[in-house]
């Protein structure tokens, strides 16, 4: 009984922890409201997805998608795939801690 209570606790806090510092991360890395952070991992990835692309940064990349997330926020759809990987990785580490 307690395994599973343990297992439960851990996706909770996976799933929260993730979408609550998923905005954090973001501007960490460089994806801020005001733009692309200069000398940031960011501005690296926008360097190398420029060259890759004969210097324009296609919609829907990876670059793009992180930078709208930056500026405007997660969206819900974000926010749940965000919560689910958290999810996951607090029940596997809920898991392993448990395995005595």
């Amino acid at each position: 009984m307690r395994r599973g209570l343990f297992t439960i606790i851990g996706v909770t806090a996976g799933a929260v922890g993730a979408i609550a510092l998923a905005p954090v991360a973001l501007t960490l890395a460089g994806f801020t409201s005001a733009g692309i952070a200069a000398s940031s991992m960011a501005a690296s990835m926008m360097s190398s997805a420029a060259i890759a692309n004969g210097g324009g940064i296609a919609a829907g990349s990876m670059v793009a998608v992180l930078q709208a997330a930056g500026a405007a926020g997660i969206p819900l759809a974000g926010q749940a795939f965000v919560g689910a990987v958290g999810a996951a990785a607090g029940a596997a580490a809920s898991m392993a801690s448990n395995c005595t």
